[in-house]
């Protein structure tokens, strides 16, 4: 398989948790959003949308959208499994994953912070505008994870795929994370996983150089 993939786009993380956490292996591709290659023809004839990630499978098919890879991923290659088998807990684990990808993410993308300034917020306003959703968001997925283990037990799920990721974008703008200590609890286990450390975006190819 082939990830295009950029080193600190979160839903690009997620894919790459995914694949470490099912032990897949995979070859890195990656597109430099800061130089606009999302942009360029080429990528654009792989994704029209312009955007990361996006997974070639073994097959030679093209997708696209994180949710869409993961649940892909969920689907051929089941063990471990991201998904408890009972009805209930599946949609609770799914609903803090949607969540965090569908009403935290989007509102701090980066196409969202530029039309904001675009449109005249200075950087007091847009640093405003991403602390209150991403706050507003983990609030509530520090009330809705469990007491013990990961977001949903002793073995990392799908809740832990798209937390971790959105954690890291918490920390990049500077949120107080503080008073939650039930994600702080799960972090601090992700920092201990193999697949986790083997994702975060310190360690990808295309990971700037210290200094």
């Amino acid at each position: 398989m082939e990830l295009f993939t950029y080193y600190r786009s979160t839903s690009s993380y997620r894919v790459r948790i995914a694949l470490a956490l099912k032990q897949l292996e995979f070859q890195s591709l990656p597109v430099n959003l800061l130089k606009g290659e999302q942009r360029e023809e080429h990528f654009l004839a792989l994704n029209p949308q312009g955007r990361v990630p996006a997974l070639k499978a073994d097959s030679g098919e093209l997708l696209v959208q994180s949710p869409a890879i993961i649940e892909y991923l969920e689907e051929v290659y089941p063990q471990p499994a991201l998904l408890p088998h009972d009805p209930v807990q599946r949609a609770r684990v799914r609903g803090v994953a949607a969540l965090i990808g569908c009403d935290i993410h989007p509102l701090h993308n980066v196409s969202v912070l530029n039309r904001l300034r675009e449109q005249g917020q200075d950087e007091a306003a847009v640093n405003q505008w991403i602390g209150h959703w991403i706050g507003q968001g983990l609030a509530a997925v520090e009330k809705l994870i469990g007491d013990e283990g990961f977001c949903f037990g002793d073995e990392p799920g799908l809740a832990d795929v798209y937390l971790i990721p959105q954690v890291y974008a918490a920390k990049r703008f500077n949120i107080d994370l503080g008073g939650y200590p039930r994600i702080l609890r799960v972090v601090g286990l992700a920092e201990e996983h193999p697949a986790f450390v083997l994702a975060h975006p310190s360690r990808q190819p295309d990971t700037p150089a210290a200094g």
